[in-house]
């Protein structure tokens, strides 16, 4: 009796090391085979909605599609028997992902047209980043957001700008073309004048008299120095972060990336400089 708990054990550590580790032979041979299959899964989804083929196909994309959900429902039921915090996991972004993946097809026997939803499948693909060992370029993403997090109050204060001037422009584009040109209300104006001052010209409503395309001309100039301002923004934290980081450069093999406070290198394993010179 006292050998079951640790053939059980044995058995959880071996599923876990084949299902979340990509540094062994099966564990890699594991991702890759999944990734297939969530390609797989999505381009029949993709398929299913294209009218011609759903007419030809509709039987076969059926069973494929019930197929690779019950695959992944199995895939999912694995995943949660061998970790050892099942509700950490199933709350984590991929188990949420996980979860999502099989959830729209057992949904659509209830709301038809739900198994479209199944396109979320395609989040799962991110787990090439382990199977690829693309995790070396963490550091590189953390820079970036730490970029954005930077710039995020500059960006808020010059949005809140922006949807005051579209606010704006819109209204008085309603006053100046009204009904007659197509602005038949304040709330169309506002679409209109954030289509404009964004350089995207659906084209769809245009003012007619001479004023209106007048204040047309000035929107649309506008919009060019609009759109290069969060560039701008972000531009400039980004360099600061990157200047950051060439501050903490290894004395060894001269790489930067390192976290605020350590005391050794990522990449060589050398002592880094107490100050950042």
């Amino acid at each position: 009796m006292s050998d079951r708990p640790a053939r059980s054990a044995g058995w959880r550590a071996r599923l876990y090391t084949v299902i979340f580790e990509a540094d062994t032979p099966l564990g890699r041979a594991f991702d890759v085979g999944l990734i297939v299959c969530i390609v797989l899964s999505v381009c029949a989804v993709m398929a299913d909605s294209v009218a011609s083929v759903h007419l030809r196909y509709q039987g076969l994309l059926a069973r494929v599609e019930w197929f690779f959900t019950l695959l992944f429902t199995v895939e999912y039921v694995l995943r949660l028997s061998c970790v050892e915090d099942r509700r950490r996991y199933a709350v984590s972004f991929f188990g949420l992902v996980d979860l999502l993946a099989i959830l729209p097809t057992y949904v659509s026997l209830l709301l038809p047209g739900a198994q479209f939803l199944i396109v979320i499948r395609i989040l799962r693909v991110l787990r090439v980043f382990r199977v690829l060992k693309l995790v070396q370029y963490v550091g590189e993403a953390r820079l970036l957001m730490r970029a954005l997090r930077a710039s995020r109050r500059k960006i808020t204060v010059f949005l809140f700008a922006v949807f005051t001037l579209v606010v704006v422009l819109g209204s008085l584009m309603y006053l100046i073309e009204g009904a007659a040109s197509g602005f038949s209300s304040i709330p169309l104006g506002i679409y209109w004048a954030i289509v404009t001052l964004t350089t995207v010209g659906y084209g769809d409503i245009s003012p007619a008299t001479p004023l209106g395309r007048a204040l047309a001309a000035v929107i649309m100039i506008l919009g060019y120095s609009i759109i290069a301002v969060p560039t701008g923004i972000f531009t400039v934290e980004m360099g600061r972060s990157v200047q950051e980081d060439a501050g903490r450069l290894c004395p060894a093999c001269r790489r930067g990336g390192h976290e605020a406070g350590a005391a050794f290198c990522k990449h060589c394993g050398a002592r880094l400089e107490e100050s950042g010179g």
